[in-house]
């Protein structure tokens, strides 16, 4: 009897998107993220959470106010290799209840906070791809060039918008329905 496969492969029909994507899912350890199909861990020093902590104090009451959610859950980018952990995002609390994922346009902002390992990711392909997903609003802590840059008006190109880079110290403004504005004084 042979071990060779016969015609009907139970995997030919898998998709390799979806395949991945459930992998990281399902990985028993440190969270990951797929950026342009490169698996990614996640583990960001403190002095990336302290900015991020700052962020979320400012943020707080507002979010509440909203009806909303705040943290870093995952975002799906059907059709593509990328799957992201977003350092803060604010969804809708009825779309984050009993949700795996959600969709960047189902975000009402997206922030990363940049390392030195993947700030031109943050940079240049994250901005990208969130304005293709329809990310409304994308705030790019940048902790290298020590400023902060407010994206919006997404579309299939990236954001037509841009407010920054600001130097931390002075203020950024978060439009509707935020309409607050945030201190970067301790950025």
């Amino acid at each position: 009897m042979s071990a060779l496969p016969s015609d009907e492969e139970p995997y030919g029909s898998v998709d390799p998107e979806q395949a991945l994507k459930y992998a990281i899912q399902h990985h028993a350890g440190d969270r990951v993220q797929i950026v342009e199909g490169i698996i990614e861990p996640m583990s960001p020093g403190w002095d990336h959470e302290s900015i991020a902590s700052h962020l979320r104090r400012q943020l707080t009451a507002r979010v509440f106010e909203l009806d909303c959610v705040m943290g870093s859950g995952d975002l799906d980018l059907p059709g593509s290799s990328n799957w992201y952990i977003p350092d803060v995002a604010v969804v809708p609390e009825a779309l984050g209840k009993g949700a795996a994922a959600l969709l960047p346009d189902q975000t009402l902002l997206v922030v990363e906070v940049t390392s030195e390992s993947n700030a031109d990711t943050d940079r240049v392909v994250k901005r990208r791809r969130y304005a293709e997903y329809g990310a409304p609003l994308y705030l790019l802590i940048d902790r290298q060039d020590r400023a902060c840059t407010l994206f919006s008006e997404p579309g299939a190109l990236g954001y037509t918008r841009a407010v920054g880079p600001l130097p931390f110290g002075e203020p950024i403004e978060l439009p509707a329905p935020f309409g607050l504005r945030v201190d970067t004084s301790r950025f």
